[in-house]
């Protein structure tokens, strides 16, 4: 076995503490990634503290991953050691069904293997990015383009793809009027990306606190929907919604922003029921639908997409030792726009 140092929260409340974990020895398509830096999700938060289910404990949470390959099995093709690679919420799937066949390993209906907190193929508890390695079949790695630097690289591998492939499946493009619903850790990326595919973008936020950072991240517009007046004149207006914010809000106010076949993605997972009215949907053949991450073809695809682009997610790298702090900042929504831990600070107290 492999043994790593990780940061690892051992019950719902925390804190984080320094821990070491085994990771599996090299299968023959196996990689060993050296993690350089992984980003916080709102999903190790929900993970952790059991807001989606039971969590076995001790937890390492992460799957915003951005490394260096260090050792490749004996059968592995598609990785050399020294490559600059990323790996992000899951890191296996059944491969045989209908969608893996399809590259939608995301949707696997045999259930995808997450990066942490699932049982991977071997009957092991998979652990996360808040780590200083980790070992990942080379078909769940991709690469990093050489113009993405690593830090800003490892948000997207959940932020990025996370909003990139409703915008891409929903067809984000010139012409189309895209809402951002949120400006946090995926309402900027989202942003970013709708804008560079040519699309009219308007940030729906709840003030105007963030409206020159939205103007600045590429949005055309900017409205808070703490005023009543911004439902009314805005009604009808959107061909897609993004709805990044993992909180409960009223699905049906902001369903009525829609135009005649415009469809609402919920890519937030709040832990609450979102409840939604059918004469929300009826009147004008809209939809209300979810988006869970991509595929790793699109996950590459977008990567490329992104150094095309030059487009990098806003972040504020923080050293290990910061971790408990970072994650009460991100339930106050006091980050601009993601966290980023320093893997090379994992052993520091």
């Amino acid at each position: 076995m492999i043994t790593a140092n990780a940061r690892a929260v051992f019950n719902p409340e925390g804190p984080f503490k320094l821990t070491t974990i085994e990771r599996r020895d090299l299968k023959p398509h196996d990689v060993l990634i050296e993690i350089k830096y992984a980003g916080i999700c709102h999903s190790d938060i929900h993970t952790a503290r059991g807001d989606w289910g039971p969590v076995q404990y001790p937890l390492v949470p992460g799957h915003e991953i951005a490394g260096i390959v260090t050792q490749v099995g004996s059968e592995v093709t598609k990785y050399a050691v020294g490559d600059r690679v990323g790996v992000g919420c899951m890191v296996d799937s059944c491969g045989e069904c209908v969608n893996c066949h399809k590259g939608e390993e995301q949707y696997c209906l045999n259930g995808n293997t997450g990066t942490y907190g699932a049982i991977d193929r071997y009957g092991q508890y998979t652990q996360g990015g808040y780590s200083t390695h980790i070992v990942v079949t080379e078909d769940f790695v991709v690469k990093i383009p050489d113009s993405l630097e690593l830090d800003v690289a490892a948000p997207l591998l959940c932020a990025g793809i996370t909003t990139y492939s409703p915008l891409r499946h929903w067809g984000a493009a010139p012409g189309k009027k895209v809402a951002v619903v949120g400006l946090g850790g995926l309402g900027h990326m989202a942003v970013k990306l709708a804008h560079a595919m040519g699309a009219e973008v308007t940030v729906l936020s709840q003030t105007l606190k963030k409206k020159e950072d939205g103007l600045r991240l590429g949005a055309d517009h900017y409205y808070a929907t703490s005023d009543p007046e911004t439902f009314k004149k805005l009604a009808g207006s959107f061909d897609l919604i993004v709805n990044t914010v993992s909180a409960e809000i009223d699905i049906n106010a902001y369903l009525s922003l829609l135009a005649l076949d415009g469809t609402l993605v919920n890519v937030g997972a709040p832990a609450e029921p979102l409840p939604v009215q059918v004469f929300s949907l009826i009147p004008h053949r809209r939809s209300f639908a979810g988006s869970m991450i991509g595929g790793i073809r699109e996950t590459q695809e977008m990567l490329d997409f992104c150094a095309e682009h030059n487009i990098t997610p806003e972040i504020e790298v923080i050293s290990a030792n910061q971790i408990d702090e970072a994650w009460d900042r991100v339930l106050a929504s006091d980050v601009r726009y993601r966290f980023v831990i320093d893997i090379s600070t994992m052993e520091e107290e």
